[in-house]
């Protein structure tokens, strides 16, 4: 098989890593990819970027691709999965309609409550004055979220209403997010351990993954501002079989059911950020794709053929596939640009990671670049160094002591993952 992956972050150099292990796989295009998908086997990058859709359509066509992955959300919610099931191409992802659940933040709330999945209160507005107004009449001091697409920062946690009504003027009149701040959700603040549990669907069956944990914070110990993810691990302890048992049925089947009802069959991975409160478990997004960096801890516990799993969703028949997870655990330590998630310099040359997989890690690139020989840093979050062991705690083990090889110039990293879970 010939195979398309869409995507350059560190998602998608997992994704091209398990999936070049298939015994199917003869090769995989990566656009645009990144200097670790570069370098990985039977992968090639191609210079095309993931919201080119119509480029990317035509490459498939042009190389007879037989099986299309989709890795991040912008091409999701542009449509890129209904584009190529138009012309008649095998291709793995939600279609645009189902993809709403994380294009649009105020379409997922109102989802949510039509179809009685626990979530936090909320109120939608698209008037800044409306908003300002309403966080005085508040109890508590809300979350913020951009209603559309913010690459992982369009959540904010102010530390006071004054705080809110700051952040409200930065996203809907000054445009921090673009178009993507238009519209606003004033969020009820919930307490708790936070989750992600992911689940495969063919538009009617589901498969759940191992639960992970993921560390959203800049800082040690949960502190800085949000990020799109300094680590996790999986599976989570706090999991039971009775809570896993619970969420598929209150949250993922009513997803999935309530998709399928209103004439948008989920075909894909759902995605389920979840907090666990003392009033029960309860969604605070539904991400339409693999997670990031979740899918760094998720895949390596994954024994079976991904590439068998996703043409089963395809095809309506995921009831008869049943995936092979590995015991233990496996925990992932991202590495960032000094700056991040503000502005940071790129460029800067990145040494160590032979030896960081010489000590047993994964090392999977997300901001990175080849030029002349060299690997270079080119983004916010510039790699997930993975470890895996029989426990959680050996698995975190094995990811710090990798990173302790690796360095480039204003490498920032959190001491704590996998140590700080509640």
């Amino acid at each position: 098989m010939k195979l398309l992956l869409i995507g350059s972050g560190g998602r998608e150099h997992a994704l091209a890593w398990k999936l070049s292990q298939s015994s199917q796989v003869a090769r995989i295009f990566v656009a645009p990819g990144n200097g670790g998908t570069a370098t990985t086997e039977k992968c090639e990058n191609v210079a095309i970027s993931d919201s080119d859709l119509a480029g990317l359509l035509a490459f498939a066509q042009e190389q007879a691709i037989d099986l299309t992955v989709v890795g991040p959300e912008v091409p999701l919610a542009a449509g890129v999965v209904d584009r190529f099931q138009a012309a008649g191409q095998r291709i793995f992802g939600p279609v645009q309609a189902a993809a709403r659940l994380e294009g649009s933040k105020a379409f997922s709330k109102a989802f949510m409550q039509r179809h009685a999945i626990p979530t936090a209160q909320a109120q939608v507005f698209s008037d800044f004055e409306s908003a300002a107004d309403f966080v005085w009449t508040l109890d508590a001091v809300p979350v913020i979220k951009a209603s559309g697409l913010a690459a992982g920062k369009g959540v904010i946690l102010p530390d006071s209403r004054d705080e809110a009504v700051d952040v409200l003027r930065g996203v809907m009149v000054e445009r921090r997010f673009g178009e993507a701040g238009a519209t606003v959700l004033i969020e009820e603040r919930l307490v708790g351990p936070e989750m992600s549990v992911l689940a495969f669907s063919d538009g009617r069956s589901i498969c759940v993954m191992p639960p992970a944990q993921d560390h959203k914070r800049l800082g040690d110990g949960d502190t800085g501002p949000n990020t799109g993810g300094m680590g996790a691990f999986a599976p989570s302890p706090l999991a039971a079989p009775a809570f896993l048992a619970e969420v598929e049925r209150t949250i993922l089947r009513p997803a999935i059911d309530g998709m399928a009802a209103e004439g948008a069959p989920y075909v894909g991975v759902l995605y389920a950020g979840l907090m666990l409160t003392d009033d029960g478990v309860k969604v605070i997004e539904f991400n339409c794709r693999f997670g990031d960096p979740e899918t760094q801890v998720v895949l390596p516990l994954l024994a079976s053929d991904l590439v068998e799993l996703m043409e089963a969703c395809i095809d309506g028949r995921l009831d008869e596939v049943t995936p092979v997870w590995r015991a233990g655990a496996a925990t992932t330590v991202v590495m960032a640009s000094g700056g991040y998630p503000g502005e940071y310099a790129k460029g800067k040359e990145i040494c160590g990671l032979a030896e960081a997989e010489a000590a047993g890690c994964s090392v999977f690139h997300a901001g990175t670049s080849l030029a002349d020989g060299r690997l270079l840093t080119n983004g916010g979050r510039v790699l997930s160094v993975t470890g895996r062991g029989d426990d959680l705690a050996g698995a975190t083990q094995q990811a710090y002591a990798g990173l302790a090889h690796i360095s480039f110039d204003g490498a920032v990293w959190r001491t704590d993952i996998a140590r700080a879970r509640a």
